[in-house]
């Protein structure tokens, strides 16, 4: 066996499954050319998205292992959709992870998707292989940045006093924090049971346990619980 086909064998052992969200098609063709050759890459376009109900749509459906994520969409831009795919993010098997790949440099648009859920930030000059490598870290559970958007990062994050240990919290598991980040949203038990993919009945049980835990009385109380610890 020749090395150049241990080489093409290595290549295709690891794939991945990708949706991209841009609001230029043209855009979106060159980085399916660029990337999509899935037997080369690894990669696999399962979808793609030119605004943020597209993309929630598109992401839900597919439920690809990485999104590649514009930052200014229209429909609220990729903060909205990091928003919107919340749950998704926090699933306990096969999460789905946010990479942003934006024209963009500027700090605020960096630090508000690393907030909002992105698991990093690169921007479109950045290399088809390069690109690739860092489509693979993310669904490997990295954290990637172009080399000098990283230090904004550090910087916002070093700039902020560490959270407290919220006790009444921990007492949560991580499905009732996702009911309550929700029912706090405003959500009906009926979306909040779309959008988690459970019955409404189940929607019902943890917001009984989390009322329960937190010692409130009704859903305007946990609200302003959630309000004033900005889970919302």
């Amino acid at each position: 066996m020749t090395e150049q086909t241990d080489a093409n064998e290595r290549t295709t052992e690891r794939r991945v499954r990708v949706v991209l969200v841009d609001d230029h098609r043209m855009f979106r063709a060159g980085v399916q050319a660029e990337i999509g050759r899935t037997e080369t890459t690894g990669v696999e376009v399962v979808g793609e998205a030119a605004d943020v109900d597209q993309a929630v749509t598109v992401i839900t459906a597919t439920r690809p292992e990485v999104v590649l994520l514009d930052v200014h969409l229209p429909g609220g831009g990729g903060v909205e959709v990091l928003r919107r795919c919340a749950s998704l993010m926090g699933a306990a098997e096969h999460p789905v992870r946010f990479l942003a790949l934006s024209v963009s440099d500027a700090a605020e648009d960096v630090i508000g998707v690393i907030r909002g859920g992105a698991r990093g930030y690169v921007t479109k000059t950045i290399t088809g292989t390069d690109l690739v490598d860092s489509i693979f870290r993310v669904q490997e559970g990295d954290a990637v940045f172009s080399p000098r958007l990283a230090g904004f990062v550090l910087d916002a994050f070093a700039s902020t006093d560490a959270p407290p240990v919220d006790e009444d919290l921990d007492r949560l598991t991580q499905r009732e924090r996702e009911v309550l980040r929700l029912i706090a949203r405003g959500y009906a038990y009926k979306e909040i049971a779309k959008q988690l993919f459970i019955s409404v009945k189940t929607v019902e049980s943890h917001v009984s346990a989390v009322l329960r835990k937190l010692q409130l009385s009704n859903r305007h109380e946990l609200t302003r619980w959630a309000t004033a610890r900005r889970l919302v």
